[in-house]
């Protein structure tokens, strides 16, 4: 995602990024672009360190977030807007800078290195994962065949897509909440898809969502199959305590059941929890030495915007710390 529009109330910042270059050796190399990877790069470049910064895009969950009103300092802002806020904020400093290509491989060893999926290899005295997570797929019938075709993640980004239609929300936490009071607003109909007994949202969604009318809140259900062609026309869900099947007509579905840490880059490198995550000290240190991590790919808990940036500082801290001892 190239973020390189204005926004009110932002000065003009001249960018002063550089490309990053394979043939130089970094002092900290960062993997991300979240909250956690920009913070983590103002902290380095403050401190005077060689630093790089690895990214598919700007902004990560945050870029997705429609408003932001738990983030220090601002009472009420859009995702999109804080986003470009850290982004002005890094742009100020000569940090290496690679935008639009994933890093696949993290390589230990004394001299550190980072292959990405263009071919090239970076190389650092130490490296910052700060990848966060994905999106968790169902993993049934129809779901890959008519992703993008009425088949979504995320309803802050297609939720207008859907004004008029009959769709369902998988899921029964805060993000599958919210894309259905978020879709209630403009849908037909409303059917949350819920395979616990309850629903595990906030207290306070929860309530927001018992005000519509055209919402339906189906427990103990799993969704079987998706059906359609060119597009979503159907969905099969299954009644799990009377184990009988259900076809819905629908026109999208949207799957909103948690998300996965981005760790396949270092799966054999660092130890991971039984969830995946990188486990890290209270100091950001994996298992290995000279490679940190920070944000939501981490084991820490409470997966909040202003964590993963504290977590960033705190890395960037760290890592420093370790290059200026091991000259």
């Amino acid at each position: 995602m190239e973020l390189t529009f204005n926004l009110p109330g932002l000065e003009t910042i001249e960018q002063r990024t550089v490309p990053l270059d394979s043939s130089t050796l970094y002092d900290v190399l960062i993997v991300g672009g979240g909250p956690a990877a920009l913070t983590a790069a103002v902290y380095c470049m403050r401190k005077g360190v060689k630093t790089g910064l690895i990214t598919l895009d700007v902004g990560g969950q945050v870029a997705e977030t429609s408003t932001v009103e738990n983030y220090m300092g601002y009472r009420h802002i859009e995702g999109i807007s804080l986003v470009q806020r850290f982004k002005e904020q890094v742009e100020q400093f000569e940090i290496g800078f690679l935008q639009g290509y994933k890093a696949t491989k993290v390589i230990d060893g004394n001299i550190k290195k980072v292959e990405c999926e263009d071919g090239n290899v970076y190389q650092a005295k130490s490296i910052i994962i700060t990848t966060g997570k994905r999106w968790r797929r169902l993993n049934v019938p129809g779901e890959s065949e008519l992703t993008g075709k009425g088949v979504a993640y995320c309803a802050i980004c297609d939720a207008p897509l859907f004004k008029d239609k009959d769709v369902i929300v998988v899921g029964g936490g805060n993000s599958a909440i919210e894309a259905a009071i978020d879709l209630a607003k403009l849908a037909i109909s409303v059917t949350v898809v819920q395979l616990l007994p309850a629903l595990t949202a906030d207290k306070v969604l929860i309530d927001e969502l018992s005000k519509f009318t055209n919402v339906t809140i189906l427990y103990e259900h799993e969704i079987k199959a998706i059906h359609g062609t060119s597009a979503v026309e159907a969905v099969t869900v299954h009644d799990i305590k009377n184990k009988k099947d259900n076809t819905l007509s629908v026109q999208g579905i949207f799957i909103e059941i948690g998300l996965v840490p981005n760790t396949e880059l270092v799966k054999n490198v660092v130890s991971l929890n039984e969830y995946g995550e990188i486990i890290i000290d209270c100091s950001c240190r994996t298992s290995r030495p000279g490679i940190f991590a920070a944000g939501d790919v981490t084991s820490v808990p409470y997966k909040q915007i202003i964590i993963a940036a504290g977590e960033g500082a705190k890395a960037a801290l760290s890592a420093c710390d370790y290059v200026l001892t091991n000259k």
